[in-house]
C-alpha cells in the first residue's frame, strides 16, 4: 500500500475527522453535489458525510471532494420565470462590451473586459 493511499483512506474517519476514501473507491449510497445535481438532486443544508482525496501529480498536495447522502438528498426546486428573466439579464450583461454597448454573442473575457472589436480599434491607435 503506497503511502498516498494510506493517507486517503480513512473509513472510521480517526485521521480526517470525516471518513475519508481514496478517489473513486467511496461506498455507494454518497456522491459529490455535481453527481447529485446531474441525477437532479441537492443536498438541503446536510452535514458532510465524507470525503475523497486524491494526491495532484505535479503540484503535490491533495485534491478533496465532499461526499454527501443520496437518502438524504431532494428534488432540485424547478426554474420559475422569474429567475430564467433575471439569469437572461445578467447573461446578457455579460455579452454586452461597456465601451460600444453591443450585444456581442459571446461572454466578453474579464481578462479584457471590452470585446474583440474595441481591443483590434484600441491596438490600431497605439502602433
Amino acid at each position: 500500500m503506497s503511502a498516498v493511499f494510506g493517507k486517503c483512506y480513512d473509513p472510521a474517519g480517526a485521521l480526517h475527522g470525516i471518513p475519508t476514501y481514496p478517489w473513486r473507491l467511496a461506498p455507494d449510497g454518497l456522491s459529490t453535489r455535481r453527481q447529485l445535481r446531474a441525477r437532479g438532486l441537492r443536498p438541503v443544508g446536510q452535514p458532510i458525510a465524507a470525503q475523497v482525496m486524491r494526491a495532484k501529480r505535479r503540484a503535490g498536495g491533495v485534491r478533496v471532494a465532499y461526499l454527501y447522502r443520496v437518502d438524504r438528498a431532494k428534488p432540485v426546486r424547478p426554474m420559475t420565470s422569474r429567475k430564467w428573466g433575471a439569469l437572461a439579464l445578467a447573461m446578457l450583461a455579460r455579452r454586452t462590451c461597456p465601451r460600444c454597448r453591443i450585444d456581442v454573442g459571446y461572454c466578453i473575457p474579464t481578462s479584457h473586459g471590452i470585446c474583440g472589436l474595441c481591443i483590434a480599434t484600441e491596438e490600431q491607435r497605439a502602433a
